[in-house]
Protein backbone atom coordinates (compact mmCIF):
# COMPACT_ATOMS: atom_id res chain seq x y z
CA UNK A 1 0.00 0.00 0.00
CA UNK A 2 1.30 3.38 -1.00
CA UNK A 3 0.61 6.81 0.47
CA UNK A 4 1.29 9.91 -1.62
CA UNK A 5 1.74 13.56 -0.72
CA UNK A 6 0.86 16.43 -3.06
CA UNK A 7 4.30 16.44 -4.71
CA UNK A 8 3.96 12.76 -5.62
CA UNK A 9 0.40 13.32 -6.85
CA UNK A 10 1.64 16.10 -9.15
CA UNK A 11 4.02 13.57 -10.72
CA UNK A 12 1.11 11.20 -11.46
CA UNK A 13 -1.49 13.68 -12.73
CA UNK A 14 -1.26 16.31 -15.46
CA UNK A 15 -3.88 18.48 -13.69
CA UNK A 16 -2.90 21.75 -12.03
CA UNK A 17 -4.63 24.55 -10.16
CA UNK A 18 -7.51 25.28 -10.35
CA UNK A 19 -8.40 21.83 -11.62
CA UNK A 20 -6.32 19.56 -9.37
CA UNK A 21 -8.90 17.97 -7.07
CA UNK A 22 -6.82 15.59 -4.93
CA UNK A 23 -4.74 16.70 -1.94
CA UNK A 24 -3.42 13.39 -0.64
CA UNK A 25 -3.51 9.65 -1.30
CA UNK A 26 -4.16 7.76 1.91
CA UNK A 27 -3.82 4.30 0.39
CA UNK A 28 -3.11 2.92 -3.07
CA UNK A 29 -3.00 -0.74 -3.99
CA UNK A 30 -1.93 -0.82 -7.66
CA UNK A 31 -4.23 -2.94 -9.79
CA UNK A 32 -6.98 -2.78 -7.17
CA UNK A 33 -8.03 0.39 -5.35
CA UNK A 34 -7.17 3.86 -4.10
CA UNK A 35 -8.34 6.04 -1.22
CA UNK A 36 -7.66 9.74 -1.80
CA UNK A 37 -8.57 12.94 0.00
CA UNK A 38 -9.83 16.33 -1.16
CA UNK A 39 -10.00 19.11 1.42
CA UNK A 40 -12.88 21.35 0.35
CA UNK A 41 -12.27 24.98 1.32
CA UNK A 42 -14.19 28.21 0.79
CA UNK A 43 -11.25 29.33 -1.39
CA UNK A 44 -12.25 26.97 -4.23
CA UNK A 45 -12.68 28.99 -7.45
CA UNK A 46 -16.18 27.60 -8.16
CA UNK A 47 -17.83 28.65 -4.87
CA UNK A 48 -18.44 32.34 -5.72
CA UNK A 49 -20.74 31.24 -8.54
CA UNK A 50 -22.10 27.93 -7.18
CA UNK A 51 -23.97 29.25 -5.15
CA UNK A 52 -23.17 32.64 -3.58
CA UNK A 53 -25.90 32.24 -0.91
CA UNK A 54 -25.09 28.56 -0.16
CA UNK A 55 -21.71 27.36 -1.53
CA UNK A 56 -21.93 23.80 -2.88
CA UNK A 57 -19.23 21.85 -4.74
CA UNK A 58 -20.64 20.97 -8.18
CA UNK A 59 -21.47 17.29 -8.39
CA UNK A 60 -19.61 16.93 -11.66
CA UNK A 61 -16.45 18.10 -9.89
CA UNK A 62 -16.96 15.44 -7.22
CA UNK A 63 -17.04 12.87 -10.03
CA UNK A 64 -13.99 14.54 -11.60
CA UNK A 65 -12.17 14.18 -8.26
CA UNK A 66 -12.99 10.46 -8.30
CA UNK A 67 -11.72 10.26 -11.89
CA UNK A 68 -8.47 11.95 -10.90
CA UNK A 69 -8.03 9.38 -8.13
CA UNK A 70 -8.73 6.69 -10.75
CA UNK A 71 -6.05 8.19 -13.00
CA UNK A 72 -3.47 8.08 -10.21
CA UNK A 73 -4.44 4.45 -9.56
CA UNK A 74 -4.06 3.61 -13.25
CA UNK A 75 -0.65 5.28 -13.55
CA UNK A 76 0.53 3.52 -10.37
CA UNK A 77 -0.81 0.22 -11.76
CA UNK A 78 1.09 0.76 -15.03
CA UNK A 79 4.16 2.04 -13.14
CA UNK A 80 4.04 5.06 -15.47
CA UNK A 81 3.60 8.81 -15.32
CA UNK A 82 1.64 11.17 -17.57
CA UNK A 83 3.48 12.67 -20.52
CA UNK A 84 2.85 15.04 -23.40
CA UNK A 85 2.19 12.19 -25.82
CA UNK A 86 -1.06 10.87 -24.33
CA UNK A 87 -4.22 12.00 -22.57
CA UNK A 88 -6.41 10.19 -20.08
CA UNK A 89 -10.03 10.78 -21.19
CA UNK A 90 -13.43 10.16 -19.69
CA UNK A 91 -15.22 7.68 -21.95
CA UNK A 92 -18.37 7.28 -19.87
CA UNK A 93 -20.08 7.82 -16.56
CA UNK A 94 -22.82 5.44 -15.46
CA UNK A 95 -25.01 5.16 -12.38
CA UNK A 96 -24.03 8.58 -11.04
CA UNK A 97 -25.91 9.44 -7.87
CA UNK A 98 -25.59 12.45 -5.58
CA UNK A 99 -26.65 11.81 -2.01
CA UNK A 100 -25.63 14.96 -0.10
CA UNK A 101 -24.13 18.35 -0.88
CA UNK A 102 -20.39 18.87 -0.45
CA UNK A 103 -19.71 22.22 1.21
CA UNK A 104 -16.71 24.23 2.42
CA UNK A 105 -15.04 22.56 5.38
CA UNK A 106 -15.87 19.05 4.20
CA UNK A 107 -13.15 16.46 3.76
CA UNK A 108 -14.04 14.41 0.69
CA UNK A 109 -12.78 10.83 0.84
CA UNK A 110 -12.54 9.34 -2.66
CA UNK A 111 -12.59 5.56 -2.87
CA UNK A 112 -12.11 4.08 -6.34
CA UNK A 113 -11.69 0.44 -7.41
CA UNK A 114 -10.71 -0.97 -10.80
CA UNK A 115 -13.45 -3.22 -12.16
CA UNK A 116 -12.02 -3.74 -15.69
CA UNK A 117 -8.77 -3.02 -17.53
CA UNK A 118 -8.01 -4.11 -21.07
CA UNK A 119 -6.22 -2.48 -24.03
CA UNK A 120 -6.17 1.02 -22.54
CA UNK A 121 -9.83 0.96 -21.44
CA UNK A 122 -10.41 1.17 -17.71
CA UNK A 123 -13.61 0.82 -15.71
CA UNK A 124 -13.93 1.91 -12.09
CA UNK A 125 -16.44 2.00 -9.27
CA UNK A 126 -16.15 5.20 -7.25
CA UNK A 127 -17.65 6.48 -4.03
CA UNK A 128 -17.09 9.91 -2.46
CA UNK A 129 -17.83 10.20 1.26
CA UNK A 130 -17.92 12.99 3.83
CA UNK A 131 -17.71 11.90 7.47
CA UNK A 132 -18.48 8.33 6.38
CA UNK A 133 -21.68 9.39 4.60
CA UNK A 134 -21.96 8.83 0.84
CA UNK A 135 -21.93 12.16 -1.01
CA UNK A 136 -21.73 10.74 -4.55
CA UNK A 137 -21.09 7.52 -6.40
CA UNK A 138 -20.54 6.58 -10.03
CA UNK A 139 -19.17 3.96 -12.36
CA UNK A 140 -16.59 5.55 -14.63
CA UNK A 141 -14.98 4.50 -17.90
CA UNK A 142 -11.69 6.10 -18.90
CA UNK A 143 -9.29 5.60 -21.78
CA UNK A 144 -5.62 6.41 -22.19
CA UNK A 145 -5.09 7.67 -25.74
CA UNK A 146 -2.10 8.94 -27.68
CA UNK A 147 -2.24 12.53 -28.87
CA UNK A 148 -2.02 12.70 -32.63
Amino acid sequence: MTQMDINQILQHLPHRFPFLLIDRVIECVPGERILALKNVTINEPFFPGHFPHFPVMPGVLTIEAMAQAAAVLSFKTLDAKPNNESVYYFAGIDNARFKRPVVPGDQLMLEVSITFNKRGLWKYAGVARVDGEVAAEADMICALREIK
